[in-house]
């Protein structure tokens, strides 16, 4: 026979475990919530995945950035589902932006780490993140200073709602290159 005392405890120990448990949900983040990162870090050729970019120099202008048979005009880096690697066919528009900003000390750009809709909310916005910081890491392994690149996470607040295929989620996993001055 068991002790009622002892039922008491046990039931109140789980009443307890069970009040500490639902206390640890999680908060909804607001709509258009983002996550940004403003520090100056340095990195090495270890952190970013298939990022190695040989490439010479070059002069470029403002006027460059909005020219559609320029290169600078590609602002958009796509990624594979679920994945934060630069991908090779990208390498040669990262190159082009690292030698913009490498020859305009002066020019800033906020990376916008974005995502599919796929994926909670928290994980999208990380993964955005992650986008953002591989394609920062890589324009610095190319000689670009930190102090010139500001990275985003949007997640998937910036996804187009109406996707339902594999074609329309790839446009929604990438990076925007944003040049605030332009």
């Amino acid at each position: 026979m068991t002790n009622p005392t002892t039922i008491r405890s046990k039931l109140l120990i789980a009443a307890a475990i069970s009040v500490f448990l639902v206390g640890c949900k999680s908060t909804p983040m607001k709509d258009g919530a983002s996550v940004e990162d403003k520090s100056a870090s340095t990195s090495s050729s270890s952190d970013v995945k298939g990022t190695v970019i040989d490439g010479s120099s070059g002069s470029s202008s403002m006027n460059d950035l909005n020219d559609p048979s320029n290169i600078l005009s590609v602002r958009n880096i796509y990624f594979d589902y679920n994945s934060d690697a630069i991908r090779a066919e990208f390498r040669p528009n990262v190159e082009a932006h690292a030698n913009y900003l490498n020859a305009h000390s002066d020019a800033k750009t906020t990376l916008q780490g974005n995502a599919d809709e796929r994926g909670t909310r928290e994980y999208n916005l990380s993964l955005g993140q992650r986008r953002a910081v591989s394609l920062k890491k890589a324009l610095n392994l190319l000689g670009v200073q930190d102090n010139q690149i500001e990275t985003i996470s949007y997640g998937e607040e910036n996804a187009n709602p109406n996707c339902a295929n594999e074609d329309c989620f790839q446009q929604d996993r990438r990076v925007e290159i944003v040049y605030p001055n332009e």
